[in-house]
């Protein structure tokens, strides 16, 4: 009887991965996913058959990890959180198509957790996630959001900033965004949150420099509230009020 889990290994490396996610890792014979994402945790899966390909290639790899579990214990692993942006949701989509029932989705800590972690605590209210990427969402749609988060005052995370083929996108968010926030709003760019080469930076929407940005960034604007002191960025939950 075969089984699938569809793991969240967090930023990258052991250390931050849950101990659920290790354990399944252990439990597996064949670890699929993104060469990567499979590069980073190599130390925990040298005894492994390993199924991995490039960027774009996610509907192949999900097909072949729910082909693979019909007979083996299988790992499709993604970074961060499997269920954000992450391939829990297509392979639940081919589940049935593929007849597959034996699934475990193990959560892992998403991007903007981790680059929050790295500034401070400014996701301490309500806040989102919004995707810059128009790859499957059209742009009209992303600015839209942008709006409704900008206009409610959620916390936002940018995920896939800025690219070469979408160098205007972020600065357009935050055009938007400056509809309905002070000049003073702080704003978080944070690179390789919490693995090699982590880079973080403050700004102010007024000062933000969007040059800094790339695929590896995460951007953390704060709502009407949030404010920087000794060096962190602060979103208050009320508790004082």
């Amino acid at each position: 009887m075969g089984k699938l889990y569809v793991i969240g290994i967090g930023p990258g490396g052991s250390e931050h991965m849950t101990l659920k996610a290790r354990a399944a890792i252990e439990e597996s014979n064949i670890i699929v996913g993104y060469i990567k994402y499979i590069d980073m945790i190599k130390d925990l899966i040298k005894d492994k058959t390993i199924y991995s390909n490039g960027m774009m290639g996610e509907e192949e790899r999900c097909r072949e990890a729910l082909r693979l579990s019909k007979d083996n214990i299988v790992s499709v692993i993604s970074t961060g959180d499997s269920g954000i942006y992450g391939m829990a949701g297509l392979i639940l989509e081919l589940a049935d198509e593929m007849e597959r029932k034996n699934i475990e989705v193990i959560p892992g800590v998403t991007a903007s957790s981790a680059a929050a972690s790295i500034v401070g605590a400014p996701l301490m209210h309500d806040n989102c996630n919004i995707s810059l990427s128009d790859l499957m969402t059209p742009y009209e749609l992303i600015k839209k959001r942008v709006e409704a988060a900008a206009f409610a005052d959620f916390i936002i995370s940018f995920y896939n900033p800025r690219s070469k083929g979408r160098p205007n996108y972020l600065r357009e968010a935050i055009e938007i965004i400056k509809k309905y926030r002070n000049s003073d709003t702080p704003v978080a760019v944070v690179k390789n949150a919490l693995r090699d080469g982590e880079e973080a930076s403050l700004f102010t929407l007024e000062t933000f420099d969007d040059s800094i940005v790339d695929m590896l960034s995460i951007v953390i604007v704060g709502n009407s509230q949030t404010y920087i002191k000794g060096g962190k960025m602060i979103t208050p939950r009320g508790y004082f009020q």
